[in-house]
């Protein structure tokens, strides 16, 4: 898919960095060679192709590094890369579930015959009883037998676009279910598909973040795994997560976000569970010591980034000028002294309506954000996908 992706582009500097991707993929005397040194290249591509604002050619290395990593099954990064294999995972579906039909009619024969008063209710306990024991079910190697082992079940796990497709099925499953299947498989759109394998990522990524802002142990570095590539997240306004989080000497960035005008975004990752982030003085509200001292240091990074804009544009692309920041600290739920969550918002909602480069938000109004714009992104998807042609 590497060698693939590069006939896609001809900009020598992301053709430099393909090829820099696949030595390390050749390893040393025929070696695959992998690990974070190979995650590190992917992302060097991806970069690169933002940088010339090739935005598809980036999302396919961002998700190419995703999988060296470990975050992203192969079958799923085949199926938006790989029509091959893809179609094999297809047929391959399509012969599970009718396999999985013909052993569900030869279940109810089973159950019909042993107790011809059989009912509906009696079938649903049936096929209850079986997907309880799925994983300790075998047939063995007898004739007339089909046995499908725990790695097929989990494989058939992976496939996002299987339960997508299998929602909907008539149950138990019949003869007219496996038609059915092979009519949707046959029709399917697969971008229609990637839309929605991309939205269950998305919703996954915010369940876990939203477990790790709930736990108030969650250190900085928790929560920053639940954030890396997840630049959705912060809104519409960024285009992608960048790989180089270090531009100065003296300066390692949380998340460095690329705007739509190739200009630089830091936001800046504190924890959630901070007690003094508003406190109550002299009868008035205020931040607290630490969103303070995390405004100062995302000022000084902006700083250093001013100062050494013309470098860090002449060695890696990046426009560092006028930079702006965004520190997340804090949770309502967690701050002390009868604070009412509406009372931190509106607290601030005024500290930020007097500052000019850098913003504070809570992980509260980051994931409340965040879900308005996933929720709003599968209402456009169920339009769309219910729209009529036009005449």
């Amino acid at each position: 898919m590497v060698e693939a992706a590069r006939e896609l582009t001809e900009h020598a500097g992301v053709l430099e960095r393909i090829d820099a991707v696949l030595h390390i993929m050749d390893g040393y005397r025929g070696t695959y060679g992998k690990g974070r040194p190979l995650v590190d290249a992917l992302e060097e591509v991806a970069q690169a192709a933002i940088l010339h604002e090739d935005f598809g050619l980036a999302q396919r290395f961002q998700r190419f590094a995703a999988y060296a990593g470990g975050e992203l099954f192969l079958e799923i990064l085949e199926n938006y890369y790989d029509d091959e294999a893809r179609q094999r995972s297809e047929e391959q579906m399509r012969r599970m579930v009718a396999m999985g039909a013909d052993r569900a009619v030869a279940a109810l024969d089973v159950l019909c015959r042993d107790k011809p008063d059989a009912t509906a209710t009696d079938a649903r306990d049936l096929f209850r009883g079986i997907a309880q024991s799925a994983d300790y079910l075998g047939l063995g190697s007898g004739e007339g037998g089909m046995q499908l082992s725990t790695k097929e079940v989990r494989r058939l796990q992976e496939y996002g676009h299987m339960e997508i497709l299998l929602r909907s099925l008539p149950r138990p499953a019949s003869v007219e279910a496996v038609r059915m299947m092979s009519d949707v498989l046959a029709d399917a759109d697969a971008g229609l598909l990637a839309q929605l394998l991309e939205l269950n990522a998305r919703r996954a990524a915010l369940v876990a973040l939203r477990a790790a802002v709930e736990d108030p142990n969650s250190s900085e570095s928790a929560l920053h795994t639940c954030l890396k590539n997840q630049e959705w997240i912060f809104g519409g306004a960024y285009v992608a997560e960048l790989a180089r989080r270090q531009y100065t000497a003296d300066t390692i960035l949380d998340i460095p976000l690329l705007r739509a005008d190739g200009s630089l975004h830091v936001v800046e990752l504190k924890r959630a569970n901070v007690k003094d982030l508003v406190i109550r003085r002299s009868g008035h509200l205020m931040l607290g010591a630490p969103p303070h001292h995390a405004v100062s240091q995302a000022q000084n990074y902006l700083r250093a980034m001013d100062e050494n804009r013309r470098t860090i544009l002449a060695d890696h692309g990046v426009d560092t000028r006028r930079a702006s920041a965004t520190v997340v600290i804090g949770h309502s739920r967690y701050v002390s002294g009868g604070i009412t969550p509406q009372e931190v918002a509106e607290t601030l909602r005024t500290y930020n309506t007097h500052a000019a480069r850098i913003e504070v938000i809570t992980f509260e109004t980051l994931l409340d954000s965040a879900t308005r714009m996933l929720a709003l992104s599968s209402s456009r998807r169920d339009s769309d996908s219910t729209e009529e042609p036009a005449a």
